[in-house]
């Protein structure tokens, strides 16, 4: 497992390169189990050249996400990370020998705006990632159940910089963002990112009414109970009440 205070691969004269990351190979089987990646990519839109194209949108997304997910957080770790074998393997290359996606490449995955944009040219289908979150949960049980609970809240998001759309929030007594989110146990249906001007029930609803289409779709006879605390008390209950 990678050791506290990050992992990191080294280059050894008699044996080749070696990585202190090996603990994400058990995320990659569980990955392989739920086909969550493969998916996730497909809800990007690629707009590149794929007769230039070096980096997959699937390389670069499992290159990411497996870096998130083994504490890297800040995409400037990608420029060491590029050619850890280790994360070649996760991210699907075959030719090991050859450096993943750098830091540059990765910043024009995120911040792609849509096909108009010179730079970045790939960007993600919002509604095909929350459809997969809502699908993912679904798959995850054999049977329908008779009640499920959707646990609705929000917290902080503290900003240190300039970001667009900062504000402050007299709560959380800090400059923030304001994200929604949706759990049902350990499942989250929903992550919402928002500005901190709002009050925590903003376009919760649209967004209830989204997954209670698709769960009702899946099990039309399960019974859904919505759970928040009174920041929410502004969704009133005929409103909700026809979908649950």
């Amino acid at each position: 497992m990678k050791p506290r205070g990050g992992g990191r691969s080294w280059p050894v004269s008699d044996g080749g390169t070696i990585s202190s990351d090996g603990g994400a190979f058990l995320l990659r089987q569980t990955d392989k189990g739920l086909n969550l990646l493969s998916r996730l990519a497909e809800c990007f839109l690629d707009g590149r050249n794929q007769n230039q194209v070096e980096h997959s949108v699937a390389e670069m997304l499992s290159q990411r996400i497996y870096g998130l997910a083994m504490g890297y957080e800040d995409i400037n770790d990608h420029e060491q990370l590029r050619t850890d074998p280790v994360f070649g393997i996760l991210a699907g290359r075959e030719a090991l020998d050859e450096p993943l996606a750098g830091k540059s490449t990765l910043n024009r995955m995120e911040l792609g705006t849509g096909m108009n944009d010179r730079y970045k040219k790939i960007t993600f289908w919002k509604e095909a990632v929350d459809e997969l979150l809502v699908k993912v949960f679904i798959e995850s049980h054999q049977s329908a159940h008779g009640e499920i609970v959707l646990d609705v809240d929000t917290t902080d998001l503290p900003l240190q910089g300039q970001q667009k759309g900062r504000f402050f929030h007299g709560y959380y007594d800090n400059y923030c963002y304001l994200p929604l989110y949706v759990f049902c146990g350990d499942h989250v249906l929903c992550a919402r990112l928002r500005e901190a001007n709002r009050d925590a029930a903003f376009g919760c609803l649209a967004e209830i009414k989204r997954m209670v289409t698709q769960l009702r779709a899946a099990w039309p006879e399960v019974k859904i109970v919505l759970r928040g605390d009174s920041g929410f008390l502004t969704i009133s209950a005929a409103e909700c009440r026809p979908g649950l």
